[in-house]
């Protein structure tokens, strides 16, 4: 999941990876790496003709999402989507909702093309830039009504710890975004990453856990199980979900 030159290692398929990576605390706060990755015809077909539409360019000027859907109704942000999977069942699960996804990595974003194109999912639009540029130019403070960060990096050896994106300076601007009310969902199957975020979010004074103090949630409906998780949890692995709002 570490690999210095390539984004979504993301072994879900569905998390991530590809920007959580990069928040070393070097001059500028970055949320991802670049990886390589292949791109099937597929997937270049769909970011070829629907590229166009769904996918908006990055712009140092604020987003108007009624605009953007052609409605008004809460914004999600997920940072990270990895092959895109999730984000196409939880858009269809929150039809309510518009969902706007960050990633990278040019193979995820034509896979959720794909998707979006085969089941006919018309509340996804994706940036394919790095989430903490979009945050700061494009998303309004006080205007989302969640973020989803699903198995980000876990940069698994201590003296690595310090890239990981679940730091406090970037979940303070995260809840900076949120509408009052609004909810930060994260989820780690990497049992030392889910401490540090239990930690790190239980510390941010402007938010509150949904479970209690110290405890993790319940998998919320809305996020779906991707095959790896499916297959760790049939091998006794854990996977921990955090979801907590701001007051």
């Amino acid at each position: 999941m570490s690999l210095p030159t390539s984004p979504s290692s993301d072994p879900h398929g569905d998390g991530d990876d590809s920007l959580a990576d990069g928040v070393a605390h070097r001059a500028r706060i970055r949320s991802f790496v670049v990886r390589a990755g292949r791109m099937g015809t597929g997937q270049i077909k769909a970011l070829a003709e629907l590229g166009p539409r769904f996918v908006l360019p990055f712009e140092q000027r604020p987003l108007d999402t009624a605009q953007v859907f052609g409605r008004q109704a809460p914004v999600v942000l997920e940072i990270g989507f990895g092959m895109g999977g999730a984000t196409a069942q939880i858009a269809q699960t929150l039809p309510d909702h518009d969902f706007i996804g960050c990633e990278v990595h040019e193979p995820g974003v034509g896979a959720l093309l794909k998707l979006i194109g085969e089941q006919n999912i018309p509340n996804i639009r994706i940036f394919q830039h790095d989430a903490v540029e979009v945050l700061e130019h494009m998303i309004p403070e006080g205007s989302l009504a969640g973020v989803h960060i699903f198995f980000p990096d876990p940069w698994h050896k201590k003296r690595h710890n310090k890239r990981r994106l679940i730091q406090p300076p970037f979940v303070a601007r995260l809840v900076r975004h949120l509408a009052p009310g609004g909810y930060l969902h994260c989820a780690t199957d990497w049992q030392p990453y889910a401490e540090q975020m239990l930690e790190v979010l239980g510390a941010d004074p402007d938010l509150v856990n949904t479970a209690a103090d110290g405890a993790y949630a319940d998998k919320p409906a809305y996020r779906p199980l991707t095959k790896f998780e499916n297959r760790g949890l049939k091998l006794g692995h854990g996977v921990w979900d955090l979801v907590f709002r701001r007051k």
